[in-house]
């Protein structure tokens, strides 16, 4: 990436919408291959995913904390390594970012029922609460538990 893409700017005054999609696209599909590229090399056991690379700043995300802290700290170490590949001639700089993934929710299947007496009591509790999101979220907790 010896030219720096700009990628929200077009040549001409008309905006061709699909042509940047198009062109969004593309950078995803080069980062994905940059992402296979660089795993073996960096820190492991994470599954690290190049989020973007531009203007000589590669930005990496990973889920585990510890692996996010050592490639931040021994990034010099890695940029020498990376920047003699040719696809990363110009890394100058590695920003690690902490990739969250979202928990999976609870099924109905593992939820416990509430008794019937507790359900009662949210029910009565509902119906005197003043506040509708409030009422609606207790009724919504008893029904699930159901």
């Amino acid at each position: 990436m010896s030219q720096p893409t700009k990628f929200f700017e077009t040549a001409n005054k008309k905006i061709n919408k699909s042509s940047n999609v198009k062109h969004l696209t593309q950078q995803v599909a080069y980062w994905q291959k940059l992402t296979k590229i660089i795993q073996p090399i960096l820190p492991q056991p994470e599954d690290w995913q190049i989020a973007c690379y531009q203007h000589g700043i590669l930005t990496i995300t990973g889920e585990n904390q510890a692996m996010v802290s050592q490639l931040g700290y021994l990034q010099r170490n890695y940029i020498q390594k990376l920047s003699q590949l040719d696809d990363f001639k110009d890394l100058e700089k590695i920003h690690v970012r902490l990739r969250f993934q979202s928990k999976p929710k609870e099924t109905q299947k593992d939820a416990v029922p509430l008794p019937q007496e507790t359900q009662s009591m949210l029910e009565s509790a509902a119906s005197f609460v003043t506040d509708p999101k409030l009422s609606q979220a207790l009724l919504n907790f008893v029904n699930r538990k159901k």
